[in-house]
């Protein structure tokens, strides 16, 4: 099994997913992985485990915010999601005196 350390800003969207899913009240000390660099420094992270790898996400300050606020920012972005395929799908669409004109044509034809 792999094991990644990781910024949360880089995860994808299944993987940030199961990182709410997992800590869906936020993360306490208990949960908290103390990592030491070689050059000294200490990097803290939580554990989030998929079927082949494990993300060690670095723990930051605006993490936190991540997690309390990742349900409303995924709506959001469904949201503008949604509404740019409407406004792609109305472009589309042929309105009704195209098809006036498309059937005179098809008369003068004849």
């Amino acid at each position: 099994m792999k094991r990644i350390l990781i910024d949360y800003k880089k995860l994808d969207h299944k993987v940030a997913a199961n990182l709410i899913d997992s800590y869906p009240y936020g993360y306490g000390d208990e949960d908290i992985i103390t990592l030491k660099k070689p050059n000294g420094d200490i990097i803290e992270a939580v554990e989030v485990r998929t079927d082949d790898t494990i993300y060690l996400v670095k723990i930051s300050k605006s993490l936190s915010n991540f997690i309390s606020n990742f349900e409303e920012n995924i709506e959001k972005e469904l949201g503008n999601q949604a509404q740019a395929e409407a406004v792609i799908g109305q472009s589309d669409e042929t309105s009704p005196s195209d098809l006036e004109s498309d059937q005179e044509n098809e008369k003068e034809k004849l």
